[in-house]
């Protein structure tokens, strides 16, 4: 009888008021996983208000429930507040796990050794493109010993770009205005590197691949863009690449001629241009790696992956090549940002991974870029356009004229990833708060929700540093050289 009574009042217990018993659970679950390891985050709004709901759920409930059993436990009375202590934790652990973890198979933890050296950041403040800002920003590196070119003077030095190397320069070219890489950046960055102090003789090809869709007429990207960004908006790239092309080795190719075209590699005979692709999704990010494969205008064989082929000896030059990835700067309706990372986009072909259900867009938020990167080719450096951007939250990727902000700014880095994080934060959200914006969560790097750009691009650091590359978003692990662009 007494039995029956107890198992009585605690069934009375969790029925009376049901639905703020399970509102109070969400309070309970929300404020844990929010604040997660960051306890700074108990003084944000929501925090406290979760906090309260919790506090108010342990008073008419679990010291309710301590008080009517604490006096008479028997052996079954011990039992039965198991019983419902275990279907509360499951209700938590059920509720946690579908509100914050359901379809993230793999949410970041810091499991992955984290750099063993700082990452650089140089900033070139006040240049326009096209008035030695990138010969600036190249003299800062030098001075801060990251030299950019690889060779001086006859004696062999670390650097970047070797005089003999063949520089793939991967930009943004699915967007015109100034949703594309800035082509006067363009131009003077080709003008440093055939200005190499050792004479250039080796090959630059402006790239990208739009993915044949979207842009301005939903056909991919284009070379040849009526309304460019640039001084001069009539300047295209194709425009930029042929002033120089009488006197060096530079070309374009638009790898949206080719993303719907698998081939093979060269080592296993197969000489045509199109896209290698695995045959197997990355367990971590859902990504099914792909990458270009193509023959330059010059008769230059080249695997994104696997570097310059040697019709010769039948072998590849694996360091001869060198990736300069060159984005712009904006938001990103889907994916909050676009900048370093998110320009590798421009590497797979998303049309044929998505036929083998592995699409590369897709994975994006889960870190697919940074697996990208990993198993293909990763920069050399990152040179990132951020003379005009797109700061309207939810705007982007498209960004015409009237929508961009100058900001005059260019910076680079050989971490991607701290670039991102460093360029989010000091040039994209201080731009859109200085228009008025007050929301600028969708472009924050340290929002770790779910989805969010600041999680997909821990997960792409993470993809990173499981393979041995130096990246970081601990602005603590940054050294950040700013400049001003001398008159």
């Amino acid at each position: 009888m007494h039995d029956m009574t107890i198992t009585r009042r605690l069934i009375h217990w969790i029925s009376h008021n049901l639905y703020f018993f399970f509102a109070g659970l969400a309070c309970i679950v929300w404020f844990l996983f929010r604040t997660g390891t960051k306890p700074t985050r108990v003084e944000y709004p929501c925090q406290r208000a979760s906090m309260a709901g919790a506090q108010l759920w342990f008073a008419v409930y679990l010291y309710p429930l301590v008080s009517m059993v604490r006096p008479q436990l028997n052996g079954r009375d011990q039992i039965n507040l198991l019983l419902v202590a275990g279907v509360i934790l499951a209700i938590v652990i059920i509720g946690a796990w579908y509100f914050f973890g359901h379809g993230n198979p793999e949410p970041f933890t810091e499991d992955v050794a984290p750099p063993a050296v700082p990452s650089d950041i140089f900033v070139v403040n006040g240049t326009s493109g096209n008035d030695g800002g990138v010969v600036q920003l190249l003299d800062l590196m030098e001075r801060e010993g990251n030299p950019f070119y690889a060779v001086r003077n006859g004696t062999r030095e670390p650097g970047l770009i070797a005089p003999d190397d063949v520089v793939i320069i991967k930009i943004n070219s699915q967007w015109d205005e100034r949703g594309g890489t800035n082509t006067d950046l363009v131009r003077e960055l080709i003008q440093a590197i055939v200005d190499h102090p050792d004479g250039f003789t080796g090959e630059i090809i402006v790239a990208d691949n739009g993915q044949a869709q979207n842009g301005p007429a939903n056909t991919g990207g284009s070379m040849d863009y009526v309304k460019n960004n640039a001084g001069d908006r009539s300047q295209s790239m194709t425009r930029v690449v042929s002033s120089f092309s009488t006197h060096y080795r530079v070309s374009t190719y638009l790898w949206d001629t080719i993303t719907t075209t698998r081939v093979n590699e060269y080592a296993e005979g197969d000489m045509g241009d199109g896209f290698v692709v695995n045959t197997t999704k990355n367990p971590t990010t859902g990504i099914i790696v792909s990458y270009p494969k193509f023959q330059t205008r010059y008769g230059t064989w080249v695997s994104f992956k696997n570097g310059i082929w040697n019709t010769e000896n039948h072998t590849y030059e694996r360091e001869r090549l060198k990736i300069i990835n060159v984005p712009v700067l904006k938001v990103h309706n889907q994916m909050g940002v676009t900048g370093a990372v998110k320009n590798y986009m421009g590497v797979p072909s998303n049309k044929l991974t998505s036929r083998m259900r592995g699409a590369a867009h897709n994975s994006v938020d889960k870190g697919g870029m940074g697996t990208e990167m990993a198993e293909t080719r990763f920069p050399a450096i990152t040179i990132l356009d951020a003379i005009w951007v797109n700061a309207v939250p939810g705007k982007g990727p498209t960004s015409s004229y009237d929508i961009a902000t100058r900001t005059s700014t260019i910076a680079a880095s050989t971490d991607p990833v701290a670039l991102d994080f460093w360029a989010a934060q000091n040039i994209l959200m201080p731009t859109a708060k200085s228009l008025g914006y007050t929301d600028l969560s969708s472009m924050d790097p340290e929002n770790n929700s779910r989805g969010k750009f600041g999680n997909w691009l821990r997960l792409s650091m993470r993809e990173l540093r499981k393979s041995g590359y130096n990246t970081t978003m601990d602005r603590n692990a940054m050294n950040v050289f700013v400049v001003e662009k001398k008159p």
